[in-house]
């Protein structure tokens, strides 16, 4: 059993290598319940692969996560068949993802995408799925587009069907890959608007994003990353409003000067 007082989420010496192109370098860092975290830094940094290895989209190559009392030791787990599986399953469970491109199916409605995982992977009752999903929908806005489908939604509300459809699983943590990179600068707005609810509601967010006046509003936490490693940790006061490195202060002032 967990001890209650540790934090959620805990990863210690990730490492991930593609090829050559050595991603993560010994990441660590926790998350404690009911927290925003932000991970910033340019483009090829390894922050959506350290979201990815959290929902074991990615296998580290190793390094342990453990999120609530589900934990993996990647160096010391098999290659392949059925335990492998299991272990992995067990983690990805506890996770919810929303990715940068909605990945809504477009051949279901708004619904059915939403209540696809409950049903299908948790084998939860379809009563009870829906019953959750229409209430989600109606938390994210989206109530009266329950019965459309992905095409006659604009890319905001895609996006917050894919934040009701991660919240649908009844995850520890969700994790948000950009979410509104792909989005027309109108909507925007929207999406980060819910997310800012979901944080102020208590739920466990970890989030990769360029937008640094939004991390700022939500965050209790902020990891700067470049290279593969952690360069600057600690509160969004400390690590946007008065950074040590030189590093995190030219990516900033960059992205800050583009508006």
């Amino acid at each position: 059993m967990t001890d209650p007082t540790a934090p959620l989420v805990d990863v210690r010496g990730l490492e991930k290598a593609f090829g050559d192109n050595h991603v993560l370098r010994g990441i660590d860092f926790t998350v404690d319940a009911g927290t925003t975290t932000v991970l910033l830094g340019p483009s090829g940094s390894g922050k959506t692969t350290i979201l990815r290895s959290l929902n074991v989209l990615e296998t580290p190559d190793s390094g342990t996560v453990r999120i609530g009392d589900v934990e993996v030791d990647f160096a010391t787990l098999p290659a392949r068949g059925k335990a492998a599986r299991e272990q992995t399953a067990r983690l990805r469970a506890q996770s919810g993802m929303v990715f940068q491109s909605h990945n809504l199916f477009p051949h279901k409605t708004v619904l059915e995408n939403v209540i696809e995982g409950p049903v299908q992977v948790q084998k939860r009752p379809r009563e009870e799925a829906i019953a959750d999903a229409l209430e989600l929908l109606d938390q994210v806005g989206l109530i009266e587009k329950a019965g459309q489908h992905p095409f006659q939604l604009s890319g905001g509300q895609q996006q917050r069907v894919g934040i009701a459809r991660a919240l649908a699983l009844k995850p520890k943590v969700v994790l948000f890959d950009e979410p509104t990179s792909a989005l027309d600068p109108e909507l925007v707005g929207e999406v980060l608007s819910v997310i800012k609810d979901l944080a102020s509601e208590g739920w466990t967010t970890i989030i990769v994003t360029h937008e640094i006046r939004f991390a700022e509003q939500v965050a209790d936490q902020a990891l700067f990353l470049d290279g593969g490693v952690v360069v600057e940790r600690g509160t969004c006061a400390q690590v946007i409003g008065d950074p040590q490195e030189e590093r995190t202060r030219q990516f900033l002032r960059r992205i800050l000067d583009a508006g």
